[in-house]
This record gives C-alpha cells, sequence and structure tokens, in this order.
C-alpha cells in the first residue's frame, strides 16, 4: 500500500536531527562552563557565613554561661560545657544551647581556648575549607576575635 505524501513527509519531520542535538548539548556545556565556578563560589562564602553566626551562637551562649557560673568554660571542657554540667560547678543553669553542639560547615569541630591568646574572652576558630591554620579566601580562617 502507497502511502499519500503528505504521510510521508509527517514522518521524516518528526524528531530532531543530530545536528540539532549536538547544537543543544553545546550550549548546555557553555552555560554550565560560564555559570558552575559562580555558584560553587556563593556555596563556598554561604559556609563562611554560616561558620560565623555559629560562633556568634557560640558567644551569647558563653555569655549567658559566664553570667551563671561566674566564668567561662576551660579548654578542656570546650564548648560541650554549654550542653553538659561540667562537675562541682555551681549556678550552671543550662543547657545554654538547643541542640548538640555542631560542627563547622565543612563538617570539623569549632577549636576552643580559654584563657584565649586575643582578648578577656575565648579563642573560638573554624579552621576554613582546607582544614589548616591560617590560609586566604575560602581557605580562610573564621574565628571568634574579627567580625566582618
Amino acid at each position: 500500500m502507497i502511502r499519500p505524501i503528505s504521510q510521508r513527509r509527517r514522518r521524516s519531520q518528526a524528531g530532531l536531527t543530530l545536528i540539532e542535538m549536538l547544537v543543544v548539548v553545546t550550549i548546555i556545556a557553555v552555560f554550565a562552563a560560564v555559570v558552575g565556578p559562580r555558584v560553587l563560589q556563593r556555596a563556598d562564602a554561604a559556609k563562611q557565613t554560616a561558620a560565623r553566626q555559629q560562633i556568634n551562637s557560640f558567644n551569647t551562649a558563653l555569655g549567658a554561661y559566664k553570667l551563671d557560673t561566674s566564668l567561662y568554660p576551660t579548654t578542656e571542657q570546650g564548648l560541650a560545657a554549654l550542653r553538659t554540667k561540667p562537675e562541682g560547678l555551681n549556678g550552671w543553669q543550662g543547657p545554654y544551647l538547643p541542640q548538640e553542639i555542631p560542627t563547622d560547615p565543612w563538617g570539623r569541630a569549632y577549636v576552643y581556648k580559654f584563657p584565649g591568646e586575643h582578648g578577656d574572652e575565648p579563642d573560638i576558630v573554624s579552621l576554613g575549607a582546607d582544614g589548616q591554620p591560617g590560609g586566604t579566601g575560602i581557605a580562610e580562617d573564621i574565628v571568634s576575635w574579627k567580625s566582618k
């Protein structure tokens, strides 16, 4: 049976050609190459902001802890003293944080030190993306004694 010409044309025109598909894939690849790095930079900046906010939250809780106990937790007691009463401590009214002590946005524990080296308050540090002291950019340490 011979089909009419109009039906044959419709079948040959249905679907996309290989060249059309390659053009679409190329456009998507160029878009990802241009936009991808910018999105990743935003994610790193968001992690730094989250670390600063967590450190500010610790400082607020440490202030309440000091009001109740007249001192800050020692380096050995660490930030855990905000959730669990240290032995032999009078005046503790905690817990001072609503949930367990979080890790920094890169999954590492915050470094807590009291007495600190930068004033009368404790030092709290997130070692940034690289997990090493110092650094610049996304590897920069987020510290309690500097505000940005």
